[in-house]
């Protein structure tokens, strides 16, 4: 779906906002003690606070301020030296308290923005605000959905865990859009280290918020709330399905009721979950167990000092300095993993461009296959460069060093072990490849005769040949070389 869509001379453009959350990669929980830690059996990682029990109070993680302003300069935000707790209070079954601790009135991070690009053009899209919150508990429902099941369990093992919410302003203007500031912005929080931002285990979570408005027009339309979106491309599928629908609807004459829906990955549509005709009323007011948060000048500057190189000024460097080209910059540099791999690779063999193609192929799409993260990989960046380097000397063939590489991803040996172990040192003695290429020959006329008839794709099936004859070990350079020799 492109910026705009249209239909029966009708153009609507769709106006589009996130709201993000981030679990903060903190040791224990924002007011308690209680670990940081995914998974555990139900309701083993909690405490008379978590579970909302009268007397308990909350004490204040002093990192998670710390995370929340590091997150907070890397997008460009203004860092609020005044800030305050407020609680809002409302009835569901994950939040024993029947209140969740926020920021509502004073927030920590105020504005930013941060800079996509989508088909070639640059695009700034401003942030709203970020505040800090305690996360709520999770509920398992008996059936596949809430609306399907008899009954629910409440697990609060993720009750109070310390999380920073992201609120976009509304300049998103396509479904594409919103996922690439997402990826985006996914690489930014994870580069500061704030944060693991795995979604598969609800450490990044969006809902988006999304509206359609003749083209033109300045006055938002009315919104939906999309929900229960776990992955870049069901973000983008969502958004997608929605803008169809709200499009829809509104060329039938009909309006868009202001309500929160769900998307049904599986079958790529979204569900009407409540309406929510007017703004719900969450009294707000002063948490009165928590003191106001007061920054000085100088810690905040002291969080800067210490920030990484960001990946829109890594992919700049990678394309100035070691002449990789903007689209490899950017594949390289999404994931903070693979630019430290990348880095430490080309530190040893220092040909980037080669280095890029091998993670890029062989690397992300072994990845891909086995479903890992490049943590995961038993293959190091010296293993890497010491394939490479073997390939460059001679020493294997390209063919045999993608035979070595899955090998190595499979095994975690080095790869002068596996070469060593199944003999795969490439053959470049002269003389016993000579012997081979004349075999070919003879066993081909009707090539040879192509070949020498000016049929030049020939010299191709007859390489084939020795390397199949060789098993792929046969040096392809040097057999090029022989039987253009015996042929001309």
């Amino acid at each position: 779906m492109g910026k705009g869509c249209v239909k029966m001379g009708v153009e609507f453009e769709p106006v589009i906002g996130l709201e993000i959350h981030v679990e903060l990669k903190t040791k224990t929980k924002i007011f308690c003690g209680c670990p940081m830690e995914f998974g555990g059996e139900p309701n083993s990682h909690v405490c008379p606070f978590c579970l909302g029990l009268p007397g308990s109070l909350p004490v204040l993680n002093k990192q998670a301020v710390e995370y929340a302003v590091r997150a907070g300069l890397a997008l460009n935000c203004e860092i609020v030296p005044y800030s305050r707790f407020d609680r809002k209070s409302y009835f569901y079954p994950d939040l024993p308290s029947a209140y969740q601790i926020s920021q509502f009135y004073f927030y920590i991070c105020k504005g930013g923005h941060l800079e996509i690009e989508v088909n070639g053009e640059k695009k700034k899209i401003r942030l709203n605000r970020i505040h800090l919150e305690e996360d709520a508990g999770k509920l398992l429902h008996s059936g596949s959905s809430i609306t399907t099941s008899q009954y629910s369990f409440a697990d609060y093992n993720r009750g109070g865990s310390g999380l920073i919410e992201i609120v976009t302003e509304p300049d998103l203007r396509s479904a594409e859009e919103a996922r690439i500031f997402l990826e985006q912005l996914r690489a930014v929080i994870e580069y500061t280290g704030v944060s693991d931002v795995k979604m598969e285990e609800g450490s990044l979570r969006c809902d988006a918020n999304i509206s359609l408005r003749p083209a033109g027009f300045s006055q938002l339309g009315t919104k939906t709330e999309i929900k229960n979106m776990n992955s870049f491309k069901s973000l983008e599928r969502a958004l997608e399905y929605e803008i169809e629908r709200q499009r829809e609807v509104l060329e039938d004459g009909s309006v868009i009721v202001q309500e929160t829906r769900g998307w049904d990955e599986g079958n790529g549509i979204t569900t009407s979950m409540r309406t929510k005709e007017e703004a719900h009323d969450y009294r707000y007011f002063p948490d009165p167990d928590l003191p106001p948060i007061v920054l000085e000048p100088e810690w905040i500057e002291g969080i800067r000092a210490t920030l990484p190189e960001l990946p829109t000024a890594k992919k700049e460097r990678l394309a100035k300095e070691l002449g990789l080209s903007a689209y490899d910059a950017g594949i390289i540099t999404g994931s903070k993993a693979l630019a430290e791999f990348f880095d430490e690779c080309v530190a040893l063999f220092k040909e980037p461009k080669i280095v890029a193609n091998w993670l890029m192929g062989e690397f992300l799409s072994l990845l891909n296959v086995n479903n890992m993260e490049i943590q995961e990989s038993k293959i190091a960046p010296q293993q890497l460069a010491n394939l490479l380097k073997s390939q460059k000397e001679g020493e294997i063939s390209g063919k045999i060093a993608k035979t070595v590489f899955a090998e190595m991803f499979a095994s975690g040996k080095d790869p002068e072990v596996i070469i060593k172990e199944k003999g795969l040192v490439q053959i470049s003695d002269e003389g016993a490849l000579a012997a081979i290429v004349e075999k070919i020959i003879v066993a081909n006329p009707k090539s040879v005769e192509d070949y020498r008839g000016g049929k030049k794709n020939a010299l191709g099936f007859l390489v084939g040949q020795v390397m199949k004859e060789t098993k792929g070990q046969a040096n392809p350079g040097l057999v090029n070389k022989l039987l253009q020799e015996r042929l001309n």
